[in-house]
């Protein structure tokens, strides 16, 4: 897969989820593997120009974090130019520009899906940044302002005229956000109105299968996965093994997930610091432990440390609480692994099946309410 001059060892990427898609987690991916580009949070122009630390820190990265795409959002052409090439002076290696977010707060500036609204004053801001930075822009964008405005394949064409590297289309209009199935068909249409520039299909991205048919039934080149992700890390590499091979790749062993789990933990406190590492790791872990089998007794504590002691007693505790349900390996015996013998008052309500995977996946609480 190439952007511009940008080569990407792989046709997958990580979509930005404003909350969870920071530099721990995008470390986390890559190491995991399969992932060819990952993009940062979204982030304001303005505040970037400003110089707001919490803006830089959405999107600090490290030599390990490579190659890397800052997703910005804004309408002021000045504002969003100056960005781009102050990200370009960084060393970001591509520029996403975000038309595709429903919220409210973005959408009102005339960011986000409001962009795909105007077309003409688009196609100008667009431009404009294009002709300002060496580096690929790219477009993340839905297929419309809601069912009646499918406006996305007409933009598609616009966006390429004035150079847009590539585009990212999630299968819903913005009046959806993230309810009802994604329009496989809707998004063949972007990838028909492309002439030449790859369009990457995303949404509803859970499984490897699931990945091999949107490419399959949209033409697509490639796929962006969100929520996926961060349900499953692993869900880069069994797809890019599944679309290589045709197989599909074992679930990890729990002694895998419960490796990475500490890993992502690590890089948190390293990236944010004990106290506030831990605060954000709290809405991070009930997410690993989703796979884990019984597992109420790691939920309630983990959602409560403070220190990284807290988190290693929690779980210490709990893979002691946990032997009474497995082998010799770790593994779950049988009889547990499709969750009904397993006493109600030890299990939480979204526990999964050991090994299940998940068509539908919830959105995450966030500082934003959609992505």
């Amino acid at each position: 897969m190439q952007f511009g001059q940008l080569q990407l060892a792989s046709n997958l990427f990580l979509s930005p989820l404003a909350g969870y898609t920071n530099l721990p987690f995008r470390l986390v991916l890559r190491e995991v593997g399969g992932l060819g580009l990952a993009t940062t949070d979204l982030v304001n122009a303005r505040s970037l120009l400003e110089r707001n630390p919490k803006a830089l820190k959405l999107i600090e990265t490290n030599k390990a974090d490579s190659p890397f795409a800052v997703q910005l959002f804004g309408s002021v052409p000045e504002e969003m130019c100056d960005a781009a090439q102050y990200l370009e002076s960084i060393g970001a290696d591509s520029i996403d520009i975000n038309m595709g977010c429903p919220v409210r707060k973005v959408c009102k500036t005339g960011g986000g899906s409001a962009m795909m609204t105007e077309l003409d004053d688009t196609a100008r801001l667009v431009k404009m940044m294009v002709d300002a930075v060496n580096i690929p822009i790219t477009a993340k964008m839905r297929l419309g302002w809601d069912k009646n405005n499918i406006t996305a394949p007409d933009l598609v064409r616009v966006l390429e005229g004035v150079g847009v590297a590539a585009v990212f289309i999630h299968g819903r209009t913005r009046e959806q956000g993230f309810s009802g199935g994604v329009n496989l068909a809707g998004i063949h249409q972007v990838v028909k109105a492309a002439k030449g520039i790859p369009v990457i299909g995303n949404g509803d991205i859970t499984t490897p299968e699931s990945a091999k048919h949107m490419m399959d039934a949209t033409g697509c080149h490639g796929v962006s996965v969100g929520r996926g992700a961060f349900y499953n890390p692993w869900i880069f590499k069994h797809i890019a093994h599944h679309l290589r091979t045709g197989e599909l790749l074992p679930e990890p062993k729990f002694a895998e997930r419960v490796r990475v789990m500490q890993r992502h933990f690590d890089l948190m406190l390293e990236v944010f610091g004990e106290k506030r590492g831990c605060l954000m790791f709290r809405k991070v872990a009930p997410w690993y432990a989703k796979r884990f089998g019984p597992v109420k007794p790691f939920n309630k504590r983990v959602v409560l440390i403070s220190t990284r002691n807290d988190f290693n007693s929690a779980l210490a505790d709990y893979l002691d609480w946990r032997q009474q349900f497995v082998d010799a390996d770790g593994e779950l015996i049988e009889r547990y692994r499709q969750g009904p013998l397993v006493p109600s008052f030890m299990k939480d309500d979204d526990d999964e099946p050991a090994g299940a995977e998940r068509k539908t996946i919830p959105v995450p609480k966030g500082p934003v309410e959609v992505w």
